[in-house]
């Protein structure tokens, strides 16, 4: 469980933004620890991209506010975004520069002091593995590799936050490892925004998740939340004397019950019913050899589909 008490790091309060006569980001509120990983999720066109580049100052806020370790994005720009390490999908590369030279203008553009810009350059070089290809041109290098070199860039001024689109998009099965192994290290130093569209990448790195559909965060919570976020009670239940489905379904405050096996059953109750007492209840008075009861547990991927696809429309 991370900890409560670090520091806030990014908040963002009613963030609202309108493209033509669609609003494409509804209210959103985010906030954003020291040491934390929070993947933001959502289908393609949920408002992830966009909702990054505000936070990240690249997009006008038309209402709400943003601040970043206590400063005001709006009224303090300049001092706001030096705290913030950005990497959009696709990464700002030279790709005709080799990977010292384009380090070293990052270093530059970011204000870091001469005196301290070889040694900037060597940490992020070694906390991204980059050191085999510093002299290469970035264009030669392999998709993972440039997503590497796009992170260095953003943390090379060591920001207390850092904002990833998409980093493991286009990456094949061993590049996505080492990605997620490389974020996951940064997020020990670092406050980190993961946006993806992809479930594993939450699961892999993130200790808690937003849920974006339609310009609205739709769930919020830590990753062991989700297990509990289901919207009705759900058991798994289990008979040696099983009953017919049509008994089960007769239960108070059931609403469906599905077949697992010979045995088991799930079985899905309105919302507020008390669900454990009624099975057994039932199970006791009509000697159906109750065996298991057990909560069934909601996944990431159940709880995606549930809110994305009955969500608001546009």
């Amino acid at each position: 469980m991370h900890d409560q008490a670090a520091p806030v790091t990014l908040k963002a309060t009613d963030l609202r933004r309108r493209f033509g006569d669609r609003e494409v980001v509804q209210g959103v509120n985010l906030e954003l620890r020291r040491g934390e990983v929070l993947g933001l999720l959502g289908p393609n066109g949920a408002g992830k991209s966009t909702t990054l580049r505000m936070l990240t100052g690249n997009l006008a806020v038309e209402h709400g506010r943003i601040e970043i370790c206590g400063v005001d994005l709006r009224t303090n720009p300049i001092k706001a975004k030096s705290n913030v390490g950005y990497l959009p999908e696709p990464p700002p590369l030279y790709k005709d520069w080799n990977v010292d030279d384009y380090l070293v203008l990052c270093a530059k553009i970011r204000r870091i002091e001469k005196t301290k810009l070889s040694s900037a350059i060597k940490r992020v070089i070694e906390l991204c593995q980059l050191a085999s290809v510093r002299k290469q041109l970035i264009g030669t290098l392999s998709r993972g590799y440039q997503q590497r070199v796009g992170i260095a860039q953003a943390i090379i001024h060591e920001p207390e936050v850092l904002i990833l689109d998409e980093p493991t998009v286009g990456l094949d099965p061993n590049q996505i490892r080492d990605i997620r192994s490389l974020i996951r290290d940064i997020g020990n130093l670092h406050s980190v925004i993961l946006s993806t569209h992809i479930l594993q990448e939450i699961d892999a790195v993130c200790d808690k998740v937003e849920i974006m559909h339609w310009g609205k965060l739709v769930y919020s919570g830590s990753l062991g939340q989700v297990t509990s976020a289901q919207p009705n009670p759900v058991l798994v239940v289990g008979f040696r004397r099983p009953p017919t489905l049509d008994d089960i379904a007769a239960i108070p405050g059931v609403t469906s019950v599905n077949t697992l096996s010979e045995t088991l059953f799930q079985i899905n109750f309105t919302a507020g019913a008390d669900p454990t007492s009624a099975v057994i209840s039932a199970a006791t008075n009509k000697d159906w050899d109750l065996f298991q009861i057990t909560p069934a547990k909601t996944s990431l991927e159940d709880l995606f589909i549930q809110l994305t696809q009955r969500g608001q429309t546009p």
